[in-house]
């Protein structure tokens, strides 16, 4: 390749590059909006949740395009199949878009009761410690406790909070005792309430 035509190359190459990380960026802020719209507050996008968490997809898309932010559908379908811990889901004919858990509005996102593995995970920061030791792992303002069902997972939660730990959850002991779990679509285990007794020393 000549010097010119590899100077053309590289020069297009670094506009690509560029428009892929505003692209990038621009997503990551759109799906920080929209956690908040899906799962917290869907007035900030003027709209309404249905009984079961489902948005209208086009009401949405209205909606935070009233907001001064710039969304089409491609950039929502791209959102939701990239966004690395799969919050949301889509409806059969993509008509429809909910949050898969973390809602701190009272909806029904129509969970199946499961029998959890023997041991679950919960990842936090060492600062919450004290708290959890004397009184549990508690919902914090959301519908459940979330639980992961391995251990990484877990680290990479408890690294968005601060120092991490990870805590074991005797999880097939509160199963035994009455405790109902439940599994989102994106793989989180959800529970009321982790009493600290079923914490694994």
């Amino acid at each position: 390749m000549k010097e010119k035509d590899q100077k053309n190359f590289d020069c297009y190459d670094g506009r690509i590059e560029k428009i892929r990380m505003e692209q990038s960026n621009s997503d990551i802020r759109l799906g920080r909006f929209l956690s908040l719209v899906l799962r917290h507050d869907p007035s900030a996008a003027g709209i309404v949740l249905d009984e079961h968490g489902w948005a209208d997809v086009d009401e949405l898309l209205a909606g935070v395009g009233r907001t001064g932010r710039k969304i089409d559908r491609a950039a929502l379908e791209r959102i939701v199949r990239e966004n690395n811990k799969q919050r949301y889901a889509f409806n059969e004919d993509h008509t429809k878009i909910r949050a898969n858990q973390g809602h701190s509005v009272r909806v029904d996102v129509e969970l199946e009761r499961r029998e959890p593995p023997r041991y679950l995970y919960h990842g936090t920061a060492t600062r919450s410690l004290p708290s959890i030791h004397r009184e549990g792992i508690r919902k914090m303002g959301r519908q459940y406790v979330h639980l992961s069902g391995d251990l990484e997972t877990a680290m990479a939660v408890g690294k968005r909070h601060g120092i991490p730990v990870v805590i074991t959850i005797d999880a097939e002991a509160m199963a035994r005792e009455g405790v109902a779990f439940y599994r989102s679509e994106n793989g989180v285990w959800l529970c009321e309430h982790v009493e600290p007794k079923y914490l694994v020393p």
